[in-house]
Parts: C-alpha cells; structure tokens; sequence
C-alpha cells in the first residue's frame, strides 16, 4: 500500500531476504502490478485449489508415481517429465501461461522463477521430492512424496513483521591492527568509530572514521539500536601539529550505533552472541573469516523486516504474584536475555528474540506462543504429512524434525550417500526448541510410529534434551529420540539401522498445549499417574494437614486457579489438571504446609476438584452464625485467654468466640470489655463552650 517506502527497501531486502543471508527461513516474493508494489514473506498462499502439479524425475534418477500421488493429494498432476529444467522448459511455460501450478522440483525454483517472471505469471511454488524422498535406497518413495506435496500446499501461515532501521553507524572494537584495517574498509559504506584498548601510534589522524581509546564497559541492543557505556575514553585531538594526540580519560561515556564489529579476540560481548543481530565476530587472526564479517556488515544499512517470533500474553503469566516469584522457567532457557519480569509476568524485547522458541515449549500456562510456526499450523502440517502418507500406501511413518542445517545435511546424504529411508517423513521447521513435549506427543498420536528430532548448531540442546524427557516419562517411551551426528552418511546411517513400531491409531489433539498433550498422552495408552522430572508443568500439591490453618492465601495468589475455596465451608480444594507447579503457593504458605510432586494424571478425576483439606467451621457464641474454624478459634483462645493482659478473663475472651457483626454490636452496646469508659463524640458546641470558658 506504500510503493515508495517499498521501493527504499528492495535494495536492502534483495540482499538479505532473497538471497536468504539475514532472515533464511523467511523467503520473499515481489509482486509488481499497475501502480502498487507489494513485498510478502513466507509462502505464496494457496488462492486456488486447482492447482497443477508438475513431476519430474530429474533425468530417471528418481521414481515418480503419478497415479498415486494424484490419488493421496487430490490435486491434478502433469504426466512425469524428465528434463523441466532444460529440454522440457516449454512445458513449464505453457503450464505457467495456462494458470497456477506447482513444480516438483526444489533445485530449480530460481530459474523456474525467472521463467515465470518472464511471461508475466506469479512465482510457482517448488516442492522438492527428490533430495528428501526419491534419491533414496528404498525402492518405493511414493507415498512420501505425496505426503511432501500434501504438506507444502497448505496455506502458509501468517507471520507478524516489524521494521528494522539501520542507519549504518558501526563501532569497530579491537587492537589497533585488525580494528584500523577492517574501519578502512567499512568507512567506503558506513559510519564507522574504531575503539581501541591502548593508545596507538598514528602518524595523522585518520580521515574516513573517528578514533577513540577506552574500555567497553557495557553494551546492549540489537541491530538499529545497540546502546555502549565507555570507561576511560579518550577522544582523538585533531589540533595541533606533530603526531595525533588524545583527550585525557573520562568514565561513563555513553553512545549509540547500528551495528557492531567485535575483532578483539575476546569473551563475546552478548550470550548466545550468534544470534544476536546486528553483533558480528571473527578471529582477528584468520584473514577470511574478517573478510566475510566485513562483507555481511556492509550489507547492514537499510531498513529490513524482523518477524516477531513470539507473542506474550500478560494475563496467563505465572511469573511472580504479590512480589512473590514463581515460574521462571523462560527465563531459565532464553539464551539472548530477550525475557525480563515487569511485575507480576514477564515481557520479551523483540529486537533481541532471536526466535528459538524454547520459551513457548517449556512455559506451563500458555502465556508464551510461537508465532514460526504458530503451534495450529505445526499441528496441520503433521496431520496432513501422516494421512496423505496413509492414503499413498503407506503403513508406518517415522518423523525426523530438522531446521535449515538439517535440511542441507539431509540434501548432501541424499546426493552424495543413501539418503533417507522411505518411511522418514522430514519436517523443517523454523524454531526447533519450539518442538516441546506438546508437539512430541502430539505426532504420535496423529499416527507417526516415532519421532526424531535433528537439532543443529543454533539449537538449544539442553532444553530440547528436557522437553524430550517430559514427553518419555508421559507416554512416548523409547518412540523419541535425539539424533546428535555430525555428518550426512551418519545421519542416514542411523535412520536406515532404525526399526519403527507400530502406531497408534491416530487421533486429533485440540486445544492448548496442555489439552493436546493430554490428549495424545491418553492416545498412547496412558492410563495411570506417571512420575514425572523435577521442574515438569504438571502434578500435584501436597498438603499437610497438621500444619494447614485454611487461611487461604495460596488461594488468592494461584495463577491458574487450581487451588480453591468453599464459600460455604472452610475448604481447601483442588484441580491436578490446571496446576502449572509454579511454586507460588509453597512460597506463599505462611506455614510451609505446601509441597509440590510433579507428576502426569491422565485419569478423568485430575479434571475435577478435589478436596485438599477441610474443618467444621465455629459457630458464633451470639448468633450461631459459621466462622473461622473450630481448630483456629480453639489455638487463639489457648493461646489468649489468661495470658495477654487484654484477656486476663473470660467476659473479654467471649470477643473472641463472636462473629465480626456481634462484636461491633457488642462495642455499640457499651458491652465492650476493652472499653476505657463510654466516650460521647466531640461537637462543635463542645469547641466554642471551651473558648468561652477560656475568656
């Protein structure tokens, strides 16, 4: 809707975008109409279900099954070609010309694009079915690659963006040697300070950047908007002849940049430093990877589009209640520092989110979701890849989830090795931590026999590792795994050697993450309370009863509202299934009666309340009227009644025994035994009758 503002951001978005160097699982399409311009990220969306899809063998180095893929998709497929590609491209042309259609070919997507732009079509969507299905030791690779047609041809799902501005500030950290060469380069492009830790010899001020000396004393941000503190900074004094001299030192300097180059050598300056944006590293000693730094910061001025990976909902948090701390669980796994409490929940910075997606796997109450992928559209793409496997002919499928790393590895097994058995369906997903115990479960119960999750350099391992054992312990058993291997024969080495068991027969998990896992835990043939590991989402409090007084103050800090009251009766009640074992309530407890057991239930009752501890209530001395309980009112007297001054008898400890209403009738009554004498309230009569007197 804004042509211009689009067209100020084409240069920098082919750079980073198309070409897959900033944002590589967000692809870009460029649509160009008569007086608009229009910029999408993701996958083209699927307009018409009419589609065509055209098959290629690749020069028969592959076998395609028209007729059965046609009959698992439902979609209209071209008879198999061999060549698209080169002596075939007529074809493509035609069919392009002819109305929308989808290639099965992944390798070619640039030249089938450039095809398409040439006639004055959209950019057909490219599938590939080779490298990940028909390049493989398995004679019969048709159901697979059904399934894999089935799964691209859903609709992508939408992604939330947010601009990015980089003006093309840079500050160079190093020694003198690699910080002044790399500044030299990057001054042609960019506005560039080199700051150095010791003063160095320079025989005339440099003209293209500014020179600083000091110490980093702390830096945050992201790319646009990194913020650093410098301590004992010495400017650069061009006046005066001879030599370049500098300003004497000073502390807490503070400035602002868009991008930062690290060449010291050092410690990084961020945790989890390869993910943050706009934050490049390399060895100050390996003349190539300097210059590939340089060449992607130079790149790094424009305006770009972040997506926001994740979505936070105040409400659901169970951070913390009444300054009391409670689940801290994403905080725990955020491997940039993007999640910091603000008061009772916690909030996400979305420059700095790199979108790994561990926060929304492990937290309990739903308050963090993945927006790449949202958990609905995972959801389908599973239920759409085993069913369409099944409808081809297929009887067990295995799942293997993988991001961009294991998607080339995955390409160079299939070139170069065995490939992947024919039963390995791969998933590629953007944010692989995202993948949590929810989701384990849940393609289990959709009808995978197991589930293999490739994690790759960027992934959080420790986590995952925790969510996998979650899913284990409430039902999955040895149908998960974690497959750590660092080359592409080794990868297929291990799937060809693995045996798949027999699936469940699949279900449709609904709801939030906790239903869905409930659901597909039942589905696994969980009947009976599982213990769980420390730290699970899931279990129960344990009361004891001695120490209990039913004040009810975890009651009015539970987050979730599994711990409740009785209006009518002194009760403790509560419900296993929406206890997130937070911990608020063991913090709260002023009588540390409170202690928690993670475990799963999958039974009915963990639906229903329960009742954790109860007492007959005390009858007011006055009116009968239910208050308090028989045991508090009995250790209050105990602990009263002769003992403190104000309750040396028994007419005063009846106050006690009394309701709230009997005692302030009591007090009006002149009843009261605390009274010091009836005293009438002040008028004014009373003031001027006194200064009278005073006269």
């Amino acid at each position: 809707q804004n042509p211009q503002r689009i067209a100020r951001k084409l240069p920098f978005m082919q750079e980073k975008l198309k070409l897959g160097r900033y944002f590589p699982s967000f692809p870009i399409f460029l649509e160009v109409g008569s007086g608009s311009c229009l910029v999408r990220m993701g996958q083209q969306t699927d307009a018409s279900m009419n589609r065509t899809i055209l098959l290629c063998n690749c020069a028969a180095s592959q076998p395609v099954d028209a007729d059965r893929i046609a009959a698992a998709t439902g979609r209209t497929v071209s008879r198999v070609h061999s060549a698209l590609c080169t002596t075939e491209m007529e074809q493509v042309l035609t069919a392009l010309r002819e109305g929308e259609v989808v290639i099965a070919c992944g390798q070619e997507a640039a030249r089938f694009g450039a095809m398409a732009a040439g006639v004055g079509r959209p950019v057909p969507q490219c599938v590939d079915i080779r490298d990940r299905a028909g390049w493989s030791d398995d004679a019969d690779p048709a159901p697979k690659q059904a399934a894999l047609l089935a799964e691209a041809l859903l609709p992508a799902a939408e992604t939330p963006v947010m601009d990015v501005e980089s003006g093309g500030t840079v500050l160079v950290v190093g020694d003198a040697g690699p910080a002044l060469a790399a500044a030299e380069v990057l001054s042609r492009t960019m506005a560039v300070t080199v700051l150095l830790p010791a003063t160095p010899d320079l025989v005339e001020a440099p003209a293209a950047f500014q020179v600083v000396v000091g110490r980093l004393a702390g830096v945050t941000g992201s790319l646009g908007r990194f913020s650093v503190r410098i301590d004992r900074l010495q400017m650069l004094d061009p006046a005066g002849r001879g030599p370049p001299r500098f300003t004497g030192p000073r502390d807490g300097a503070r400035s602002n940049c868009d991008v930062v180059v690290d060449l010291s050598g050092d410690r990084p300056l961020f945790p989890a430093h390869e993910k943050r944006d706009g934050y490049l590293r390399a060895d100050p000693d390996s003349p190539r990877a300097v210059a590939e730094l340089l060449a992607d910061a130079a790149q790094m001025v424009g305006v770009f589009e972040k997506p926001l990976h994740i979505r936070v909902d105040p409400s659901s948090c169970a951070h913390s209640r009444a300054s009391k701390t409670g689940c801290t669980r994403c905080l725990n796994v955020c491997p940039t520092g993007a999640l910091a409490p603000e008061g009772d929940h916690v909030v996400v910075d979305p420059h700095v989110c790199a979108g790994c997606g561990g926060c929304s796997s492990v937290c309990p109450s739903g308050a963090i979701t993945c927006e790449t992928p949202p958990l609905a559209h995972l959801l389908r793409r599973l239920e759409v890849l085993a069913a369409t496997y099944r409808r081809a002919g297929g009887r067990s499928p295995r799942l293997l989830v993988h991001d961009d790393h294991g998607a080339q590895m995955i390409r160079l097994s299939a070139r170069s090795g065995r490939g992947l058995p024919a039963d390995v369906l791969p998933l590629e997903i953007t944010a692989l931590n995202a993948f949590g115990h929810a989701e384990a479960l849940a393609s289990l119960a959709l009808g995978f026999a197991s589930v293999t999750v490739l994690p790759g350099p960027r992934t959080e391992v420790g986590p995952l590792q925790d969510e996998l054992a979650l899913a284990r312990a409430m039902g999955a058993g040895d149908r998960l795994s974690l497959l750590d291997v660092a080359d592409p024969d080794g990868l297929s080495d291990v799937l060809y050697d693995g045996n798949a068991p027999d699936p469940v027969a699949p279900v449709l998990p609904m709801g939030n993450r906790r239903q869905i896992a409930r659901l597909s835990a039942r589905a696994l043939g969980l009947t009976d309370p599982v213990p769980l590991p420390a730290g699970a989402p899931y279990g129960e409090v344990v009361l004891d009863r001695g120490a209990c007084t039913l004040c009810l103050s975890c009651v009015s800090l539970c987050p979730s509202g599994a711990l409740m009251d009785n209006p009518e009766r002194p009760q403790l009640r509560f419900q296993e299934d929406a206890c997130l074992q937070c911990g608020l309530c063991v913090t709260i407890c002023p009588e540390g009666a409170i202690g928690l057991n993670p475990r799963f239930d999958p039974r009915d009752g963990a639906l229903s309340a329960r009742i954790l501890h109860e007492e007959e209530p005390f009858a007011c001395i006055e009116c009968g009227k239910p208050f308090g309980t028989a045991s508090t009112i009995r250790r209050i007297v105990e602990k009263l009644e002769g003992q403190h001054p104000m309750f040396a008898g028994s007419v005063q400890s009846r106050l006690i025994r009394m309701c709230e209403d009997c005692r302030i009738e009591a007090h009006f009554r002149g009843e009261n035994p605390m009274a010091m004498g009836l005293r009438r309230p002040r008028t004014t009569e009373d003031y001027l009758r006194r200064d009278e007197t005073d006269e």
